[in-house]
């Protein structure tokens, strides 16, 4: 995707944005504050997410976002950890060029890798000294 098809993109979901504050400006009168504040929410909510679905598309290759997408039917809650991991690099100026499919592949074989030692089990049997080597009970056996 190019800038000119995403800025359309961006201009189509604002109009819908609009739209539908436009509507349920009727219903918010009624209903007071509590509606405006929803409504400004979810307004925040779409427009962060449409603001991360654009940095996503310019910092991902086709076949890396495809990908992606394909872990998100999967995995949802690894790929947004994936997504918000892109977004950290890229605000912090770590990727300066399209992140390829391979290199999405190293991502995440580093997230699992992370992942894994986090949720590391170590099991210690801790055995208790109690003291039954005594040779004297042995005998009262045979007593």
């Amino acid at each position: 995707m190019d800038d000119s098809e995403l800025q359309a993109i961006r201009q189509a979901r604002m109009a819908e944005l609009q739209k539908q504050q436009g509507g349920a400006s009727g219903g918010a009168q009624a209903g007071g504050s509590a509606g405006n504040a929803s409504n400004d929410q979810q307004q925040r909510a779409a427009q962060e997410e449409d603001m991360r679905a654009s940095m996503l598309a310019q910092v991902l290759s086709p076949e890396a976002r495809e990908r992606l997408s394909r872990i998100r039917i999967v995995r949802a809650e690894r790929a947004r950890s994936v997504e918000d991991l892109l977004i950290r690099l890229v605000r912090s100026g770590q990727i300066q060029k399209k992140v390829s499919e391979q290199e999405l592949i190293s991502l995440l074989e580093q997230l699992s890798q992370q992942e894994s030692k986090a949720n590391k089990t170590k099991i210690v049997f801790e055995r208790r000294n109690t003291n039954l080597d005594n040779d004297d009970d042995d005998d009262d056996f045979f007593d």
